[in-house]
């Protein structure tokens, strides 16, 4: 009765599985790759199966079409990653098999989401001290200083710094959400009020802040749009709204100025075939790419993603645009605009607030992030080296994404299948 309760969700992995295998035997017989490529598209495929029967058990009343979106999502990246480098694509296939297994505890482990709520200022501690330690011991990679390296593992804090910032707002900005109900003309007085606004405050400020001492802006751009949104949320109030797009226009223009390597980026952006023998040969080849493609595509393992600079990491949707065209690369954008029309839906039909700006921050999260990478590899805004949710190649962002998408399930746990 539970499997037939979710014949949406079975239907849609059938058709993941279909895409994995034609991918998998495509490689396996154009490549020479050994029949070993059959046994990782075989357990990943049966990991997906196995989740799906352990949501028919724990996920009664979840989202049916969320796991197989980022599913797709995830195959999809694995497609493209193959096409870079067949061994980054066997960490890829791991750290998705990781994230799924991740994915599967937070549905068991933390059904009772409401529970996070009691440590609000625990996770503000702790974002500042990761941020913070990144700022003293961290690696610079690609002019930002973003990355910690433990025992030979990478990883970059600011990952696990997304959970913790989220978990933090949608606790505390339920806590007063009565002291934020005031009308337009009070919202200055609102935000001088120190015992309602001064840990967000800090938390902003400390957050922004040592993300820009890291130079790692598209990760601030990332939060600041997670703190207005939720912030938005909570009160309704377009005063808010103004005030935080008027005070990052500032911090932009200050940020210009200040840093070099965000004005190179500005100026490859506006002018990219003045520099294409430099600063504005990634994105040329990235417009290449995208062109080269036409409306159907190259076809898979006929594109030359070997020319694209970071094509697994930064430029993953021009390698899958080139080859699989542009009605491919749509159809990527609509998977994205689909998990997050689904993620506010969840959020909307939230029976509690702490459930709904929790919900509301991680699609937020996956929303913003998904669409400042893919403007930025289409050139409609500077490229800020972010990872595309589920589809780049990254460790700590693909287990991030999969332990925040388990807790966006359970927070529709308590409602209606739908």
């Amino acid at each position: 009765m539970k499997l037939r309760a979710r014949w949406h969700e079975f239907g849609l992995l059938i058709l993941v599985a279909v895409v994995a295998g034609l991918g998998t035997f495509y490689i396996y017989f154009t490549s020479g790759q050994e029949r070993q490529i059959l046994f990782y598209s075989s357990a990943l495929i049966g990991l997906l199966f196995f989740v799906h029967l352990v949501l028919c058990v724990w996920g009664t009343g979840t989202d049916q079409f969320i796991l197989p979106i980022s599913a797709m999502l995830s195959l999809l990246g694995l497609l493209g990653i193959y096409r870079v480098d067949s061994q980054m694509a066997f960490k890829q296939w791991l750290w998705v098999l990781l994230g799924l297994g991740s994915f599967v505890l937070i549905m068991i482990l933390v059904q009772d989401y409401r529970k996070l709520e009691a440590y609000k200022f625990i996770f503000m501690l702790v974002a500042i001290f990761f941020l913070l330690i990144t700022v003293l011991a961290g690696e610079t990679v690609g002019g930002a200083r973003a990355w910690l390296e433990l025992g030979g593992f990478r990883f970059q804090p600011a990952e696990i710094v997304k959970i913790l910032v989220i978990f933090f707002l949608a606790s505390y900005l339920q806590e007063i959400k009565s002291a934020l109900k005031v009308s337009h003309n009070e919202v200055f007085k609102l935000l001088m009020e120190p015992r309602a606004m001064t840990p967000i405050i800090i938390m902003a400020g400390a957050s922004l802040g040592l993300l820009a001492i890291q130079k790692d802006l598209g990760a601030a751009l990332i939060f600041f749009g997670i703190f207005l949104v939720m912030l938005f949320t909570s009160t309704a109030s377009l005063a808010f709204l103004f005030i935080g797009l008027g005070v990052f226009s500032i911090g932009a223009i200050i940020a210009y100025y200040i840093f070099g390597h965000i004005r190179i980026r500005v100026l490859a952006w506006l002018a990219p075939w003045s520099r294409i023998d430099g600063s504005g040969y990634q994105i040329t080849q990235s417009l290449f790419a995208l062109a080269s493609g036409g409306i159907f595509g190259s076809g898979y393992g006929l594109g030359q993603p070997q020319v694209i600079p970071a094509a697994a990491t930064d430029l993953i949707f021009a390698v899958l645009t080139e080859e699989l065209g542009l009605l491919g690369g749509i159809g990527i954008i609509l998977l994205f605009l689909f998990i997050s029309y689904r993620g506010f839906r969840v959020a909307i039909v939230s029976d509690n607030n702490f459930g709904i700006l929790l919900a509301t921050g991680i699609t937020t999260l996956f929303a913003l992030q998904s669409f400042i990478i893919l403007s930025g590899v289409m050139k409609l805004l500077p490229l800020t080296g972010v990872t595309l949710p589920f589809v780049s190649y990254g460790g700590s962002s693909m287990l991030v994404s999969y332990i925040l998408l388990g807790l966006l399930m359970n927070v529709g746990r308590s409602q209606r299948s739908f």
